[in-house]
């Protein structure tokens, strides 16, 4: 599917997950500031924001080692390692959400999903305690019925698990949930899963085209998510 093709409705969907950041949130400000704070307690230059984007997406750990690869000689990083993530984390968690904003049409579309009675999930990669924090930062806790970090079961997106345990927590097949994320890493997690898959124009996507993603559609944002999902009968959804 491409940008321009107006996306299927999705029939029969009885439960929503969605991704954190690039797709509720713009994160990039916090992850760059508590990178380059890391960088700077090691001695190393600064990472721009737009490169550092497209580390995001697969965990902290992913995140600290690919910034420290591009710093430091491969021999050196496992070394490095600890001492840079502590820093990292230390930081983040005093920032949390001070240098991100909210995507637009993001609380709309999560109240027309809530007001549809659907059950919602944040499934997400960031440490689950980053992610419960950031939702209070922008008072949506109460909008999702579980959230799921990426230490919050052994493996993380891509690999389907979180999916799978959402999908049993609701007593929902997995046929009958669609994953909206911003990047081919939530596609895949999702194809894994046997749920459905929506993405965002916007966000992160590791620095690829959004067209390279296999989804079952492009939405313009959360509340363009929502449309597709519920029925057309929906009135306060009208365009």
């Amino acid at each position: 599917m491409t940008q321009s093709q107006t996306p299927p409705r999705l029939d029969g969907i009885r439960a929503v997950l969605i991704d954190l950041d690039g797709t509720l949130v713009d994160t990039a400000g916090d992850f760059g500031v508590a990178l380059n704070a890391m960088l700077a307690d090691l001695g190393a230059e600064p990472v721009p924001t737009e490169r550092l984007m497209t580390f995001v997406g697969k965990g902290t750990a992913n995140l600290v080692r690919k910034t420290l690869a591009e710093r430091f000689p491969a021999d050196e990083i496992d070394a490095l390692f600890e001492r840079a993530q502590d820093k990292y984390e230390a930081v983040y968690t005093s920032i949390n959400g001070q240098h991100t904003a909210l995507y637009p049409e993001v609380r709309e579309g999560l109240a027309a999903l809530r007001a549809a009675g659907l059950p919602v999930a944040c499934i997400t990669n960031k440490q689950h305690r980053f992610a419960v924090d950031l939702l209070a930062h922008y008072g949506l806790s109460d909008q999702f019925d579980l959230v799921y970090g990426g230490d919050s079961w052994p493996r993380r997106k891509p690999d389907p698990m979180p999916l799978v345990k959402a999908c049993e927590a609701f007593g929902v097949p997995p046929s009958q949930a669609v994953l909206v994320g911003d990047s081919g890493n939530d596609a895949q997690a999702a194809r894994a899963a046997g749920c459905r898959s929506l993405t965002v124009p916007y966000g992160y996507n590791h620095g690829e085209s959004i067209q390279t993603i296999d989804t079952d559609g492009i939405v313009a944002s959360i509340l363009g998510a929502a449309r597709v999902i519920l029925p057309d009968a929906t009135p306060t959804l009208a365009s």
